[in-house]
């Protein structure tokens, strides 16, 4: 099998020049052309990672500056491409109004093949190292994303999403434990979208935000004249669901006469409106959704054994976003570009002190504090950079109790910060081994070693 070796065009009108650089560079594939045409033509089909342009080709019959039309041509087309050019002794502005227009570096005729090759290697090495962190950055965005739209890099909302899409295809009754803020409903959303229910309606529904008398007729509906104000028959959301699923939030907020009633439609799958005497089938998946201790609702009477077993056929714990080491920093760019596209496109980024900020912090309120924060952060932040006074924050430092075991508590260390380092570089190794002041090889082995990805 043939050794690889990287491509280098030499655009080059000398004929004795373009020998001596085809024979100088055994470590390249090397290409010849001796004007505009053939340089980008070779271009197109080679796609070299490195040019050498001489920039004192022989202009067109128009009068044009044929080095210089070639070199915008090159940035045109591929603007990664490292193009090396030479100018004649003395013509150093023409090499610096060059690297203006996009050139990597210059040398000067007569050449000297071997700080040419110097030149050559360096612009190889650092096309693909910028090649590499492309590809990270591109990884990095396909895989921040679970359940289509639930944006993540931490293990352990990654565990909860597989969770989902195994049941999904199932119709058991799911229930999502987790505290206010933490993104239910979107889960809920994906487990319909992964679901054979998809085409049919997602309708949620906050139990604790309708007032106890309307709530049945909320979920129930009700017919025409069944109570003063009832003008025309309406459909209640479990039947509105039917074919799809139905959202239930802060299900410990229903009142015990309603739950015997809900109790009767997961058994038998038909409900009766209020006013109605007439059985209707209804084919609904309940998903259903609290921050409360149901078990301890049960103990002291407020909820119902039975329909918690029939709510809870599946239970899944949401980790909150302080034990979802990286999520904070990684939703927080999220947010900022979004908003920042919608409310102030001057604002481009987080100064690092923010990122420090956000980084430590125990978001009590989840995800929807963060958003919150980023919102009214862009919206009052005044130059480019969201610094720690604009989101109202400064870094904490860790709190918590230690574990007895030091060996785990070594381990659980190194994971979050290793976590941490990556996701406030998206993904870089050199960055994140620089940041936790180890080298990449030692990254690469702790990665290896805790089971992580860059």
């Amino acid at each position: 099998m043939a050794e690889y070796k990287p491509k280098l065009l030499v655009v080059e009108d000398d004929e004795g020049l373009q020998a001596q650089l085809r024979w100088a560079y055994d470590d390249y594939e090397v290409v010849i052309a001796g004007n505009r045409d053939q340089a980008l033509a070779l271009l197109r089909s080679e796609e070299p990672a490195v040019v050498t342009l001489d920039l004192g080709l022989p202009p067109d019959p128009d009068g044009t500056t044929e080095g210089f039309a070639v070199l915008d041509a090159i940035m045109e087309m591929k603007p990664d491409t490292k193009v090396v050019v030479a100018s004649g002794h003395g013509a150093r502005e023409s090499a610096l109004q060059a690297i203006e227009r996009g050139a990597y570096d210059f040398y000067q005729k007569p050449v000297d093949i071997e700080q040419l090759g110097m030149i050559v290697d360096r612009a190889h090495r650092l096309h693909a190292i910028e090649a590499e962190n492309r590809r990270l950055a591109e990884k990095v965005g396909e895989e921040k994303t679970v359940l289509g739209s639930m944006i993540t890099a931490a293990p352990e909302m990654a565990k909860v999403a597989r969770t989902i899409e195994r049941v999904a295809p199932t119709n058991v009754s799911v229930m999502l434990l987790g505290a206010s803020g933490t993104g239910k409903e979107l889960l809920a959303k994906g487990l319909h979208e992964a679901s054979d229910r998809k085409r049919g309606a997602f309708v949620a529904i906050n139990c604790a935000a309708i007032p106890e008398n309307l709530l049945e007729s909320e979920l129930f509906g009700h017919e025409k004249g069944a109570f003063t104000g009832a003008v025309k028959t309406t459909e209640g959301k479990i039947e509105l669901a039917d074919g799809g699923t139905l959202f239930l939030d802060e299900v410990g907020d229903i009142p015990l006469p309603l739950q015997v009633k809900l109790l009767r439609f997961l058994q038998e799958r038909v409900i009766e409106r209020i006013g109605g005497r007439k059985p209707i089938a209804v084919d609904t998946r309940i998903v259903c959704a609290t921050h409360q201790n149901l078990e301890a609702m049960i103990a002291d009477g407020s909820f119902r054994e039975d329909l918690f077993y029939r709510l809870a056929e599946i239970v899944v714990k949401i980790p909150s976003l302080v034990e979802r080491p990286g999520d904070a920093v990684l939703l927080a760019k999220h947010f900022l570009a979004k908003f920042a596209s919608e409310m102030n496109p001057q604002v481009k980024g987080f100064a690092p002190d923010a990122l420090a900020a956000i980084d430590s912090w125990n978001w009590p309120g989840n995800v929807r504090e963060l958003e919150n924060r980023i919102k009214r952060a862009v919206i009052m932040a005044d130059g480019k950079l969201v610094g720690a006074d604009d989101l109202d924050m400064h870094a904490d430092e860790d709190g918590g109790e230690l574990a007895l075991n030091l060996k785990q508590a070594r381990e659980e260390a190194d994971r979050r910060m290793i976590r941490k380092a990556l996701a406030r570089t998206q993904g870089n190794i050199s960055n994140s081994a620089k940041m936790l002041g180890i080298s990449r090889p030692t990254l690469y082995d702790l990665l290896k070693q805790y089971d992580l990805q860059a």
